[in-house]
């Protein structure tokens, strides 16, 4: 599993620890920026960055993290693209939820508003949570495929 990592200048700092903290688990982390600390970075940038990766990478169960000031807009952006199903978590309950219910790909991480211990519980709750793969998940994950753009 790959884990596609991006930031805006909010998460710079944390998105530095969660890949450090990857790294040590042995997870295949790709750092797609920002790659220094730029105070007028735009998030959809790096959102878009990760997105692509994602979405051409030919093994469906990588993964990617992204965070912003808040994490909403990460999510928003991110949700704009097919295939994408992007959840923003502050705790590891709503990442293990995010993951078994709705097989979430794309989490969201809020840099300012959540502690750097939540932060990683939760990310290792993402990657580790396999989806339920339930009818009514699965269900209910096709309905949203087919609503037109």
């Amino acid at each position: 599993m790959k884990v596609y990592l991006a930031s805006d200048h909010h998460g710079y700092k944390i998105k530095g620890d969660i890949l450090k903290f990857l790294t040590q688990k042995n997870y295949q982390v790709i750092d797609l920026g920002d790659k220094e600390l730029n105070p007028d970075d735009d998030y959809p940038i790096f959102a878009k960055k990760a997105v692509h990766a994602l979405l051409t990478d030919e093994d469906t169960n990588s993964r990617a993290i992204m965070l912003c000031g808040s994490g909403q807009g990460m999510c928003i952006a991110a949700n704009r693209y097919k295939g994408i199903r992007a959840a923003l978590c502050w705790n590891p309950k709503m990442a293990h939820v995010a993951r078994n219910d709705d097989d979430v790909n794309v989490l969201c991480l809020s840099a300012d508003h959540t502690s750097e211990e939540d932060i990683l519980d939760t990310t290792l709750t993402f990657l580790n949570t396999p989806f339920a793969n339930a009818a009514r998940f699965v269900r209910r994950i096709k309905e949203i495929d087919q609503v037109e753009d």
